[in-house]
């Protein structure tokens, strides 16, 4: 597969397969795809879009581009509240205690430096003491015990 190739596929219209979805976001996770030539296949994807099953490839390539953590040992319902930042942030530290509350576990990973609002974990992080660099076995620790847990 040659990510060129994929470009043009996209810029002329073309639908990609789970294959080379998956050979796109692996490829560009390691390095091995340049920033400007991924640019480019985004500004093809944003021309033309993405139908039902590219964007499903997508996202599970997505998912499994990194490590993924198992929390199957927690029995309940799990769920994560994500935006964007900025915004996003203030209604995390209200949201994730409340839906604890009830029992389900909010297990949130959250970003950093997001434009000029800052990410979530800048602005906690300023809080004298408030760690969110957590080992997984740590957050796993605090999700158990609290209910939601916020890491970096």
């Amino acid at each position: 597969m040659n990510i060129v190739e994929l470009i043009k596929k996209k810029r002329d219209g073309g639908s990609f397969s789970a294959k080379e979805v998956d050979y796109f976001i692996k490829e560009y996770t390691k390095g091995q795809i340049q920033d400007y030539q991924f640019s480019a296949l985004l500004m093809a994807i944003l021309l033309n879009g993405m139908n039902t099953e590219e964007t499903s490839a997508l996202t599970n390539s997505m998912l499994h581009s990194g490590n993924v953590i198992n929390l199957s040992s927690l029995h309940a319902y799990k769920v994560d509240k994500h935006s964007t930042g900025g915004v996003g942030d203030k209604t995390s530290l209200i949201i994730a205690p409340i839906v604890a509350s009830a029992g389900i576990y909010v297990p949130m990973i959250s970003g950093r430096g997001l434009g000029h609002t800052g990410g979530t974990l800048d602005k906690l992080e300023s809080i004298p003491g408030f760690r969110t660099d957590l080992t997984l076995a740590e957050s796993k620790k605090v999700l158990k015990k609290c209910g939601a847990v916020l890491i970096g």
